[in-house]
């Protein structure tokens, strides 16, 4: 684990401190292994929030901060697997109790088995209690196995938290805003993320399979240090590419059809999510350079509205605008511009919105309402724009529009004065994408 993120998960265990109420305390759940199948597990991944804390990377361990003097010098603990010779032999090395302070700026450790006794007497005298309930199952019967004990031992002067706060209200505000060294590492998994496409994009070719795209994308992200993608990999061809979430990826690429590859590598906890549309043989036809070109528009108008105090919605309504008009230009809807947009009638085709936030999660923390009014855009925060449309074999309109799924996806960050393109190195005009298709 890199001495940056250690340095910047201290960081953030100290504001988080400053923001929680006098004499609290906090107690975060690590993830478990997740059974696959018997005896085997599904590749472990961190729990976001306790990877934004800690940079801790094994499962089953707990961090605890404090800011009150009942501490004394400790305001960060860490309960985490022991080590064990026989264990690690079978499941790999572990950190231990005895390494994990030094090297992840915690101030002290306990081995697991501690934990009960542990958390009883850190959270005894502490007035608050700031836990993310119902979230992790297995933390929730042990914190209402520590609260009892407190409770039921006032002979021993144990007093509980009288209060108790979801974390996650603080948390996530944080992890909204990204730092200088996040944004470093999302360009990281962008520019991997971003080769990736242009390198499906160079594989693709009649009579190949979906999967065959997807393991070329999975492939470069290995290759290039990203072990896993950050979510499950769409690869949709022809009328495929109208369901929105399709990750069957296992039918052959058809002459004169489109295909839909939403893919996206996760480096170091943190997602990228870019979606590109192109023709499996190269060339579009007129029916889809027309849908395409629209969703593209759609696309840059909304950026002009990604800005400090702008907001999702100002950028979505830009871009429905734009899908709209050009939805009736082409016959795919009739009638007044005003009253589609009003009706909702681009839904048909547009049933999305228009982006989300980005971070340690593809679908990222964070409020999009503040007090009931949409949040205004501010400097660090990350997030998708992806306008699409589609057309699916059952919608009422010219055949020639039947079996076209669009989408166009790139990641953006708020600047002081704009946005900053993590994602424009895929190519997505027309003459872009078939140029080098056609190399």
């Amino acid at each position: 684990m890199s001495s940056e993120l250690i340095k910047e998960c201290t960081k953030r265990r100290q504001i988080l401190r400053e923001r929680m109420l006098p004499n609290s305390i906090a107690v975060i759940p690590a993830a478990n292994m997740v059974t696959r199948s018997n005896d085997t597990e599904f590749p472990f991944r961190q729990d976001s929030d306790f990877h934004y804390l800690s940079g801790f990377p094994e499962a089953d361990a707990y961090l605890v901060i404090s800011n009150s003097p009942l501490m004394g010098d400790v305001f960060s603990a860490l309960f985490c697997l022991p080590k064990d010779e026989l264990a690690e032999i079978w499941q790999g090395r572990r950190i231990g109790a005895e390494a994990a302070p030094a090297d992840y700026e915690v101030d002290i450790a306990h081995p697991l088995d501690d934990i009960l006794v542990g958390l009883t007497s850190y959270l005894n005298g502490h007035e608050n209690l700031y836990f993310a309930r119902g979230h992790h199952g297995p933390s929730d019967a042990l914190m209402d196995e520590v609260l009892a004990n407190l409770r039921n031992a006032p002979k021993q002067s144990k007093i509980a938290p009288s209060c108790e706060f979801d974390i996650r209200l603080l948390l996530h505000e944080m992890r909204l805003f990204k730092s200088d060294f996040e944004i470093s590492i999302m360009r990281q998994a962008a520019e991997i993320s971003c080769d990736a496409h242009i390198a499906a994009m160079k594989y693709s070719e009649v009579g190949k399979n979906e999967f065959h795209l997807e393991a070329t994308i999975h492939h470069h992200f290995a290759m290039h240090g990203a072990k896993s993608p950050a979510y499950s990999t769409i690869v949709g061809s022809g009328d495929n590419g109208c369901i929105l979430h399709y990750t069957e990826n296992n039918c052959e690429l058809q002459d004169n059809n489109l295909v839909l590859i939403d893919a996206g590598a996760e480096l170091q906890g943190y997602a990228a999510d870019i979606t590109r549309t192109f023709p499996v043989n190269g060339r579009f036809s007129e029916p889809q350079k027309a849908l395409y070109q629209l969703v593209l528009d759609a696309q840059l108008a909304s950026f002009a509205m990604f800005k400090p105090g702008s907001t999702f919605k100002a950028a979505s309504d830009k871009a429905i605008e734009v899908l709209t008009r050009g939805l009736i230009e082409l016959g795919l809807l009739s009638g007044d511009l005003e009253d589609n947009i009003e009706q909702q009638n681009y839904r048909q085709f547009f049933m999305h919105g228009l982006g989300h936030w980005l971070g340690l999660d593809v679908h990222d923390v964070g409020n999009y309402k503040v007090a009931g009014a949409d949040r205004e855009f501010e400097p660090g925060m990350v997030m998708t724009v992806e306008p699409g449309l589609y057309v699916s074999e059952t919608a009422e309109v010219d055949p020639k529009w039947k079996g076209i799924g669009i989408r166009i996806e790139d990641n953006i960050v708020i600047t002081e004065d704009g946005y900053e393109v993590l994602t424009d190195k895929v190519p997505k005009t027309i003459a872009d994408i078939e140029n080098l298709m056609a190399n």
